[in-house]
């Protein structure tokens, strides 16, 4: 534990702030694209898919397909509107072949066929069998394009098709495209051991597949994904073992692949995830610092989903590499030298660049509204450890924001989360009032609730994200209307569900909650707070001291004043009144130590009344 307090802020500091995660977040062209869709002008994708047909750029339109079609989820309309315009349109009937899929797959869910309930089964084949002639539309229309086939290889998985039926999809697949990662991708989960395969058959098709591939080429990650389902997915490994041997020649084959593309590379973060993972559970924690480093903010829902929430999983992780390499690291060494850049295994540069991170990850900035007047959220921050501004607010409630500290206390440094959530969880801890804390990351905004110490709710808008599942906002909103007294949830959920505008449905929310507006400069720049009127200083505390301060009247300095109501000051004006002559009686007796306890309580007393008059002289 001494070694983790000290080195754990230092280790890994470089990595982005846990906030700036996203998982599955597009491209910077498809980001737009999707930006766009949502808003109803299919143009920017349509030119995107249009190109990469042109260009036969056929990893990269397998998955510009994939975005499109999740983006079509839940928000169909654009596509409906495509496809109705140009039936015969390639890249509209491919992305409808893969949303026919992808709709089936949602309905059976990711669960294990003994977890699927039978109605759910029923669903699933019948969407299935309706995505059959889409597919061979989109086959026809494009000849030469390997995708269609990646998407009936997927749908064969799904559909229980025979092994015949298998091969002939992969030999047209291959006929199209021999390396194509996507196609080989969806035959290694039709070969792996929870499907129609084994464990061997699917090893060896990966290291087959990896064997032929040419340097640089993602096929060198299809072993490691194969370890992923061996160790990860497999129900019990040990029924049909794999020679060690192999999990690790595929891991280090995942090394040697990641040191060929660049820190935040959106086309390594699927097998650099995957990898970390396996890195993690190997106990190569120098090395899984690195890979999370050249992952930057790129998240994938696989193989995290496996464990758990991606994002979730993902974070949490990260940060349990962290602690672990801060408690191997000798107590006076400096930290800065452990899980440094990993030795360079190829050709490119980004073994040493890893540590860089990666350099576009954009600023967080965040801001708390807390449900109580300043000085209750001062005295319940106290022992926050980190140094808060918090500023007046009507109607009685206070905006808190986070103030930058050059050497930040060690009980920072280890929060999880970004330091202002971390310090909303310690502050609402045992307290009847919320406090909502909102969120810009670069085009995402977001919040998370925080009640009694615990997160009730979390949203983040995304220009570039699926349209929020309906139950999910329902919740969500749900939550948001009992903490701040809202009758009627039903305008949240709108609110929620749009991904349009993320600044507006932000400040709406805000607005809808009936809580004090943003300041002005929200998102933009740091430290808004410093200009509002009444905003005052809450410098941080060490634990000692905050226990201290706690149980005192008097919050220190710089402190924020406490409001007196007029009957606090009457009651000790009126006992002080009793209290004085009955010391001066009492020292007058013979027995002077019946005089002791109200002289104390005069003391006492007039030490509280001379702080506060002080207080409110200073307010």
């Amino acid at each position: 534990m001494p070694r983790m307090l000290r080195h754990g802020s230092s280790v890994g500091a470089d990595l982005p702030p846990d906030e700036a995660v996203t998982v599955d977040a597009p491209d910077g062209p498809m980001g737009e694209a999707l930006a766009a869709v949502h808003a109803g002008d299919r143009g920017p994708a349509a030119a995107l898919l249009a190109g990469t047909r042109e260009r036969a750029e056929w990893e990269r339109r397998s998955t510009y397909v994939t975005q499109l079609a999740a983006a079509a989820l839940h928000s169909p309309g654009w596509l409906d509107g495509w496809l109705a315009e140009s039936p015969e349109d390639p890249d509209a009937v491919l992305v409808k072949a893969e949303l026919c899929v992808h709709q089936a797959w949602e309905i059976r869910s990711a669960a294990r066929a003994r977890d699927v309930a039978p109605e759910q089964f029923q669903a699933f084949f019948a969407l299935l069998g309706d995505a059959v002639p889409v597919a061979s539309a989109a086959a026809r229309l494009n000849p030469t394009d390997p995708v269609p086939w990646q998407i009936a290889l997927t749908h064969a998985r799904g559909s229980q098709a025979p092994r015949e039926v298998f091969d002939a999809y992969w030999a047209e697949a291959v006929a199209r495209s021999p390396h194509h990662y996507g196609c080989h991708a969806a035959a290694l989960q039709y070969l792996s051991e929870k499907w129609y395969g084994s464990h061997g058959e699917m090893f060896a098709f990966a290291e087959r597949a990896a064997e032929s591939a040419l340097p640089g080429s993602k096929l060198h990650a299809l072993p490691l994904l194969a370890a992923v389902e061996y160790v990860v997915v497999s129900d019990d490994p040990r029924q049909s073992p794999v020679e060690r041997a192999r999990i690790d020649a595929a891991v280090e084959r995942g090394l040697e692949l990641s040191a060929w593309y660049e820190p935040g590379d959106p086309d390594a973060a699927d097998f650099r995830n995957h990898l970390v993972l396996m890195l993690i559970l190997h106990e190569r924690w120098a090395e899984a610092l690195d890979v999370f480093r050249a992952i930057g903010v790129r998240a994938r829902t696989y193989p995290w989903a496996y464990l758990g929430e991606p994002r979730t999983e993902f974070v949490e992780l990260r940060s349990g590499v962290r602690m672990q390499l801060a408690s191997r690291t000798p107590l006076f060494s400096r930290a800065g030298r452990v899980g440094g850049p990993a030795s360079v295994r190829g050709p490119g540069s980004a073994g040493s660049a890893a540590a860089s991170g990666d350099a576009r990850t954009p600023s967080l900035r965040s801001l708390a509204i807390a449900a109580a007047p300043p000085h209750e959220v001062a005295e319940a921050a106290l022992m926050c450890g980190v140094s808060l501004r918090i500023a007046p607010a009507p109607p009685g409630m206070s905006y808190v924001e986070l103030v930058p500290d050059p050497s930040p206390g060690r009980r920072a440094a280890l929060a999880r989360d970004d330091r202002l959530t971390a310090a909303a969880d310690s502050f609402t801890t045992g307290e009847k009032w919320a406090a909502l804390v909102l969120r810009r990351t670069g085009p995402r905004y977001g919040f998370t609730l925080l009640q009694k110490g615990k997160e009730t709710a979390a949203h983040q808008w995304d220009p570039a994200a699926p349209v929020t599942d309906h139950a999910v906002a329902a919740s969500t909103a749900q939550a948001l209307a009992a903490a701040f007294s809202v009758r009627d949830a039903r305008p949240l959920v709108t609110l929620l569900r749009g991904a349009d505008s993320p600044a507006r449905r932000q400040a709406d929310l805000v607005a809808a909650l009936g809580l004090p507006p943003l300041p002005a400069g929200f998102g933009e720049r740091d430290e808004v707070l410093r200009t509002v009127p009444g905003a005052q200083l809450l410098a941080r505390r060490g634990v000692l001291r905050g226990i201290r301060d706690s149980l005192s009247t008097d919050l220190g300095t710089p402190a924020i004043p406490v409001p007196r109501p007029r009957r606090w000051w009457r009651l000790r004006v009126a006992a002080l009144a009793v209290l004085v002559p009955a010391s001066v009686y009492a020292w007058t007796t013979p027995d002077c130590y019946r005089a002791t306890i109200p002289t104390l309580a005069s003391l006492f007393l007039a030490s509280q009344l001379r702080t506060a008059w002080r207080g409110r002289g200073g307010g």
